[in-house]
Parts: structure tokens; C-alpha cells; sequence
């Protein structure tokens, strides 16, 4: 059952979606301790529901839930234009490769596995929530000249718009997919290692587990991005170091 505690509009919201009571309240405590404002979902419609009406800053959200799986909720939020940048950590027992891949490739921000480490759910809940707040509160960086296109080759990114368009097709990208390519745009034939994008992009403090996050990204980006995924000309990968974005077609 749904609970909506009382809303401190100078704090961080965070709705904590789970079907069991026990980790919704250990992840409660926990969240209000570190001084966030927390609501609560125990099924799939809750969240939706819950999020559309409160949008949320932040949510914490179960893979394995009644009336609507965790998937299903992510996939529907997004396509909500109110909530289509805020960040979705996604929790789950199933912590296969392919399970966090799919995570990913649906919305995700991130992905948290059972069992966790609370200081470890903290630490990713301050990144993410550090991310959006630089990216809602200067949109964008830009440069003396204010210009609000970086291009490179064939990519065109809108920061104003945060559009992606290859040659004059635009891509459908999630807001850290556009983060990471204006990251690597902006700085165009440099080898960007997967650590410096961690830090930089996820702001993750810590980089145990998370770096095959960077490869599953890359190559969603690329499946969007690229004519031909296994000859790409635009995210090129430098073996042994990591990623760069090529003004060469």
C-alpha cells in the first residue's frame, strides 16, 4: 500500500517502490537519515500513479512487483514527458548480465542488485541525484560565443533542445545516453577512459561493478547512432583505454 509522507519542498524527493514492506522501510530510514524526503509505492500502478502526481526527484524502483512489473512501470514513465529526465534506479535479485542490460536498455539510469549494501544504494541515489540537479540547473554548459550546438561530423547534439541527430535524422536517445555523448562531443578525438566517465557523467565516488555499465551504454548508443554497429564512424572504441567520438566519416 501506497504512503505518501508529509513533503518538505526544500528536501530531494525520492519514491521508494518495493512489494516488500521490510525494504521499503530500511530504504526509508536510511533515505531520511541522509535528510531526502521519502514516498512509497508497494505495487507497479501505485508507482505510476504516485510518480506522475508527485514527480518525484529520484526513484528507487523493484523489478519484481504486483499488478505491474518494475520493467513495465519504467517503460511507462518514460514515455511521460514530466518524467522522461528524472532518474530510475532500478532493484532487482536477478543480477544476470542480461537482466541489467535490459535494465538499461529500457530507461534505466542504473541498477542495483540484492542483495545491496545500503551505504552503496546512498552513494548511487547522491550521484544520480547530483547529475540531474547540474543538468536542470544549468542545462547545459556553453561557451562564450552561446552556442547551443556541439557538432561532430555527422552528429549534431542540441543542447538547448538535448537532441541527437545524425546527418538530418534524429535519434531517440535517454538523457544519459545524451549526457555521454556530449561528454565524449565535447571533446572530440580524445580517448575518454571508462573510469573518467564514471566520475564525470554517473559521478559515481566508487567504480567497483559499475564499469561494464559504460560497455552496455556504449553500445545502446551505438545501435541508435551507427549505420553500421560493427564498422562504427562516429563512437569509436580504443582498445585497452576507452572511447572517443571521431570528426572523420
Amino acid at each position: 500500500m501506497e504512503n505518501v509522507n508529509v513533503i518538505d519542498r526544500d528536501k530531494k524527493t525520492i519514491l521508494v517502490v518495493d512489494d516488500e514492506k521490510n525494504i521499503r522501510d530500511l530504504l526509508v530510514f536510511n533515505l531520511q537519515n541522509e535528510g531526502y524526503n521519502t514516498i512509497e509505492a508497494g505495487d507497479g500502478l501505485q508507482a505510476v500513479d504516485i510518480a506522475l502526481k508527485e514527480s518525484p526527484d529520484l526513484i528507487l524502483l523493484d523489478v519484481m512487483l504486483p499488478k505491474l512489473d518494475g520493467k513495465s512501470v519504467c517503460k511507462k514513465l518514460r514515455y511521460s514527458l514530466n518524467m522522461s529526465s528524472i532518474p530510475i534506479l532500478m532493484i532487482s535479485a536477478k543480477d544476470t548480465e542480461t537482466d541489467k542490460i535490459v535494465g538499461l536498455e529500457i530507461g534505466a539510469d542504473d541498477y542495483i542488485t540484492k542483495p545491496f549494501q545500503i551505504r552503496e544504494v546512498i552513494a548511487r541515489v547522491k550521484a544520480n541525484l547530483r547529475k540531474s540537479e547540474l543538468n536542470t540547473g544549468l542545462e547545459l554548459q556553453t561557451k562564450e560565443d552561446k552556442s547551443d550546438i556541439i557538432k561532430v561530423g555527422d552528429l549534431t547534439l542540441d543542447l538547448k533542445r538535448v537532441e541527437a541527430k545524425v546527418k538530418d535524422e534524429v535519434i531517440n536517445l535517454t538523457k544519459k545516453e545524451f549526457d555521454v555523448l556530449k561528454y565524449l562531443a565535447s571533446q572530440p578525438g580524445q580517448v575518454v577512459t571508462r573510469e573518467m566517465l564514471l566520475r564525470d557523467v554517473w559521478e559515481y565516488e566508487e567504480y567497483v561493478g559499475a564499469i561494464r555499465t559504460i560497455d552496455v551504454t556504449m553500445n545502446r548508443i551505438r545501435d541508435k547512432i551507427e549505420k553500421d554497429k560493427s564498422n562504427p564512424k562516429i563512437l569509436i572504441t580504443k582498445r585497452g583505454s576507452g572511447y572517443y567520438v571521431t570528426d572523420k566519416g
